[in-house]
């Protein structure tokens, strides 16, 4: 008999469940089945919907609610086994998120797969953003980077750069609550994962200040991502977004890595444009659906 269960912490055997879930999903629709941030959650056992049929998980879905200050809607993402779907349990943990978030809901769908936008349309949802995923293969020419005067670029210091780091990050994607709210948690996180490296977190100092950075990441199968690059407004006009992107990328490189990658909102045309100028081309969409805006 299949059923919800809502968790506020998973155990050990149910973080198992919700895992191969997502691993059967991945490898079904060839595309992450969770985001970075819904994978941490769920490793942490944190607060969860959970889809069971007989004994079996079936389902996973992260909740988070809506910021008390009201800058940001509740969110989520769910995921359904391959073998358990089109039986009604990715619509079931959508209306728990509706009624959970008693407003306005933001979902995230990897891949822009036609089965999640059928649903989303089925449920009153409207396509809200999308995130392009650009690729280049490592081994293509890349500029040297072009540093302005006056500015240096040091490696990220655990345990000493952090709070600076969340400064100049909320500052630099105020209208991204997404990145910009960031908490020291989040960054903790991160440096507790096993592909967390200092030494490709570059730091560019102006003045004794921060003024921008390049935090890369390597995932299995030589693959190196631009994980966040962020420019203080104050440091904007120096060319230092394009300087620390090159920065990263000739890292990555030098790594002996196959192939770069990075994630960049559709609308963010700027963006878009200097990467395609780097030699950047769309490989995949993640889709935001959203209601009760």
């Amino acid at each position: 008999m299949s059923e919800l269960r809502a968790r506020a912490t998973l155990g050990n055997d149910e973080i198992a469940g919700a895992l191969a879930v997502a691993d059967a999903a991945a490898a079904s629709d060839g595309v992450g089945a969770l985001s970075e941030h819904s994978m941490l959650a769920l490793r942490a056992g944190r607060p969860a919907l959970l889809a069971v049929d007989g004994d079996a998980i079936v389902g996973y879905a992260r909740f988070d609610p809506a910021d008390p200050s009201g800058d940001e809607p509740a969110s989520g993402e769910i995921v359904v086994h391959p073998a358990h779907r089109r039986r009604g349990h990715g619509r079931a943990l959508l209306r728990a998120m509706i009624k959970e978030a008693g407003g306005p809901l933001r979902v995230w769908a990897h891949g822009d797969l036609p089965a999640a936008a059928a649903l989303a349309a089925a449920e009153g949802f409207d396509r809200a953003r999308a995130l392009f995923q650009l690729r280049r293969p490592a081994a293509d020419p890349l500029p040297a980077p072009k540093i302005a005067d006056g500015v240096s670029l040091r490696a990220f210091r655990p345990g000493e750069d952090e709070d600076a780091w969340l400064r100049v990050n909320a500052r630099a994607f105020a209208d991204h609550p997404e990145q910009g709210a960031w908490t020291i948690e989040d960054v903790r996180d991160r440096e507790a994962e096993d592909w967390f490296d200092p030494a490709g977190f570059f730091l560019a100092e102006r003045a004794g200040r921060l003024a921008g950075f390049h935090w890369t990441k390597v995932h299995p199968g030589g693959i190196g991502e631009v994980y966040v690059v962020g420019v203080d407004p104050d440091a904007q006009g120096l060319g230092l977004g394009r300087a620390l992107t090159l920065a990263g990328l000739h890292h990555l490189r030098d790594l002996g890595l196959d192939r770069l990658m990075l994630y960049v909102d559709e609308s963010n045309t700027a963006a878009v444009r200097l990467y395609e100028s780097l030699g950047f081309t769309r490989y995949a969409v993640d889709v935001m659906y959203g209601t009760g805006e």
